[in-house]
């Protein structure tokens, strides 16, 4: 966050455990980041250990894992102009906020 706002940018921030997410949201994070539904998956979380470690998901179910437990997202994800990046390590936003 640090990182942006040093840029001059004031980032719009969703709140991802207190506002809902849809379906179409991860996908267009998905489609912005340009990788798999399994790629945003926190394998680290008690959730995923309990739930889904060593399952084969399709994306779709990926994407559902993600609606039911949404700590499974790894995050921060900044979006910019249909373009995202994940913000772990923070250095990874910088082509986006050039």
């Amino acid at each position: 966050m640090q990182l942006i706002q040093d840029k001059g940018i004031e980032p719009e921030i969703f709140l991802y455990l207190e506002e809902k997410l849809s379906t179409k949201l991860i996908q267009d994070a998905l489609k912005a980041l340009g990788f798999p539904a399994e790629k945003l998956i926190r394998k680290s979380e008690p959730a995923y250990k309990e739930n889904f470690k060593g399952k084969s998901l399709s994306e779709a179910e990926w994407i559902d894992a993600m609606l039911q437990y949404p700590k499974l997202i790894e995050r921060p994800i900044v979006i910019k102009d249909g373009k995202a990046a994940l913000g772990r390590p923070p250095e990874n936003v910088l082509d986006l906020i050039k």
